[in-house]
Formats: structure tokens, sequence, C-alpha cells
């Protein structure tokens, strides 16, 4: 009897994990029809995020919880993008749901809600507010007055927003210890729009030639193919750069010219990474913050509880390995276990890199600290790069044609290429007549 009743509760878990993540062949075509569906979990999700700044809600947040969850899985999982050219965007999709996971998970388990820093309660101050509060690091933020204000359905949803679109807590509790880059623009509000509208042009521009070309390598000389393939691992992680620049440009402007906000408040999204003279200082200071709440939240604290401080550092970059090869498993492409090899490899790196210090007594550093990192991005995980493009990573569309400027402009380069071959090819075939 127990053990059917128990045969029937496994059955059903999968039947309804199924539903949520079916099998690729068994995926909904995503129309315009369908589309508002893989949406869905925006309002319940802005509203966890609303609830997490009021006193009193923790079993509210908690109620709220597996809706969340379920419709975010299911809006990454259960409907996808058919067209072979937009695949990528179900790579975008499930990334988007697992961060809403992880930040669900944190609104509606941490029973004092999201707290701003100087705060007891959500909105209630501790003692002595500390004026011009600042995260652990360069960036000041646009700290909204304490206080319980009147309540009104636009308020609330501005405050989900806010709450919701927090990544790195600059000003919030659970920022504290994140590296926040020295800004690099003028703080000026002008001058900080125009500065960001020539950082968004550069990197879209940058990002669509890389797209593009790699579109038309096969009109390239054969001799040139071959060295692009060489180096196709390097402009893989410029194009994820310039993707990151891209876009954070592009909101960092709607934010600051359409929201008002404080041009202090969006610090840049990275710190020169290539000058990173140890892993430890690539992935805590230098490569973008944006997920770490993600992953600790997967892997940290479950790791901490099971192993303590090396636990914590395991499980988070094990959860990072499983956070993009998950995304990667929407594309309908199966699953890779050497992505998740890759980000487990650094957590043991880094220990080796405190055994070091521990035992010669300096940090991994200067030029033979650089060619580690160089060896560890640019070597050990061109496997990783490998793996990404043989399931359609490399090939998406991420600049739809009727923007991209580089598809007007090398198709005529390739025709130009081809005529003045021609034209050569006869000077020289006259020259041999004569």
């Amino acid at each position: 009897m127990l053990y059917d009743i128990r045969q029937e509760i496994i059955r059903g878990s999968q039947d309804f994990f199924r539903l949520l993540v079916p099998e690729p062949q068994y995926r909904i075509p995503i129309t315009p029809a369908s589309f508002p569906l893989t949406l869905s979990y925006s309002i319940p999700f802005i509203f966890l995020a609303y609830l997490s700044r009021q006193p009193g809600t923790y079993l509210m947040r908690l109620l709220l919880l597996p809706t969340v969850i379920a419709l975010a899985l299911a809006s990454a999982f259960r409907y996808c993008w058919t067209i072979p050219a937009l695949n990528v965007y179900n790579w975008g999709q499930a990334l988007a749901a697992e961060v809403i996971i992880a930040k669900a998970l944190e609104y509606a388990l941490t029973p004092e809600g999201m707290l701003r820093v100087g705060e007891s309660s959500p909105n209630q101050p501790k003692g002595k507010e500390k004026e011009n509060a600042t995260s652990n690091g360069h960036a000041l933020t646009d700290e909204k007055p304490h206080g319980s204000p009147e309540f009104s359905l636009v308020s609330a949803f501005a405050e989900g927003i806010r709450v919701a679109h927090e990544m790195r807590g600059m000003g919030w509790k659970f920022g504290a210890g994140t590296h926040i880059p020295k800004a690099t623009r003028p703080l000026e509000r002008n001058q900080f729009i125009q500065m960001s509208i020539k950082s968004f042009v550069k990197n879209f521009l940058l990002l669509d030639f890389l797209e593009s070309s790699s579109n038309y390598s096969p009109m390239l000389g054969r001799q040139l193919r071959y060295l692009v393939s060489t180096i196709i691992h390097m402009l893989t992680g410029t194009s994820l750069l310039c993707g990151f620049y891209m876009v954070y440009n592009l909101l960092t402007f709607i934010a600051v010219y359409f929201c008002n906000d404080a041009p202090a408040s969006w610090p840049p999204v990275m710190d020169h990474p290539w000058s990173a003279e140890s892993m430890h200082e690539f992935w805590a200071k230098r490569w973008h913050q944006l997920l770490k709440r993600t992953f600790v939240v997967y892997g940290g604290y479950p790791g901490k509880w099971i192993a303590g401080d090396i636990g914590a550092l395991l499980g988070t970059f094990i959860a990072s390995g499983m956070f993009h090869e998950s995304a990667i498993y929407a594309m309908g492409k199966g699953f890779d276990p050497v992505v998740p090899a890759f980000f487990a490899l650094q957590g043991p790196v880094l220990i080796l890199e405190r055994l070091w210090r521990i035992i010669t007594g300096r940090r991994v550093g200067g030029w033979a600290g650089r060619l580690w990192v160089y060896l560890m991005m640019f070597v050990l995980a061109q496997p990783m790069t490998d793996s990404w493009h043989k399931r359609g990573l490399g090939g998406g569309m991420v600049i739809p044609p009727f923007i991209s400027p580089a598809r007007v402009v090398l198709p005529l380069v390739a025709v130009f290429q081809t005529q003045s071959k021609g034209r050569n090819c006869l000077f020289s075939l006259q020259l041999d007549t004569m």
C-alpha cells in the first residue's frame, strides 16, 4: 500500500515536471497568440517582489512562490522559438527564467524581506539612519526616503519593479561584499547620457559586425577562414562582452533619461576583466557581478549548509555551471557535461590560489598571474565554447537583419572581392597571351 502511494507520488511528480518542462519534440511553438503566455510569470513575480518590501507578508510570499516558479519554468521550457535563427532566443528566455526563480526563492524564503542598508524591517530604519549609505564599492545609490507611503497600484508596481531589477544590491543588505567598479563616465546627467549612447552604438556596431561576419565566413579566402577558426574562441568572448555592454548601456539610457535614475546608480557593468592577475580577482571583481546572487541562492547557500565556506564556494560555481547548461538545454540540443565541468573547476582553482598564498605568503599576481588567467580563459575554456557552438549558440540571430548595417556592407565587400579576383585573373591571362 505504502509502496503504491510512493510510486503514485513519484509518477505524478514526473508528469507535472514534464508538463512544465516537456521533451524538446513536445514543446509548444511561440506564435503571436502564445507569446503572451511566455510572460505570464511577470505579474505574480513583480507582486512577490513588492511583498518582499512589506512587513508581515512572509506567509503570503511562501504561498505565492510555487506559482512563480511553475510559470517561469513553463515560459522557458514549455514554449519555444521554432525558427532556427531564433533558437538563441530560447537560450535567453531560459536565462531570464532561471534568474527570476532565484530571485523568487530569495524574496519568499527571507523571513524579514528584502532590506535596504540601515533598515531593521522593510521601510523601517534601525537606530539613526545612515546618511549617504553606499554599498561595498564606488557607486552611490538614489536612496528612496524611508517611510510607509499611502498605498496605490502605481506605487506598488513601481516598488516591485525597483526590487525585481536590482541585480548587484547597491544600497541593499544582500549586496554586501559585492564589488562595484569605479565610474568611468562623468556623473553630470547630460554628459552621462551622451557617453552611454556612444558606448551603446560602438558595441552595437562591433557585435553586429562579429555576428554578421560569421555568417559570411564561407565567402572569405581559404587561408583567412583557417585563421578565423583559430581565434573563434576569442571572438566569442568579444561578442559576449559587446553584448553585455550594449544591453547594459541601453538599459542605463532608459533608466537615467526616462526614469530619472541617478547616473551614480548605474556604474560600469564590468571592471576591465582582462586586467585580472588571478582567478579570484577575475571572478570577484573584474567580471560582471549581475548573477552573483543567482549562483549564491542556487548553490552557495546549500553548499554552506553541507560543508561550510568551502561548500559555499564549490556550490556557487557548480550552480553557475548548471545555470549556463540549463539555458542551453532550452535550445533542444541536449545536455553536455563539458560546460558545468568548466565552471565547477573554478572552485578548486580558487582553493589552489588560497593554498598558494598560505604556503608562499604571496598572492597570485603579476605577469605570471595574468598568464594563469589567460590559460584558464583562453585555453581551458575552449571546450565550453566549442560545446556552445556545436549546439547552435554561435549561429543565432541577436541583431535583427533590418537594423543591421553589417548585413548590408559585408555582402557588398564580398562581391567587390569576387569582382577584384575576377579582374586580376583576367589581367593575368592577358599578360600570358602577350
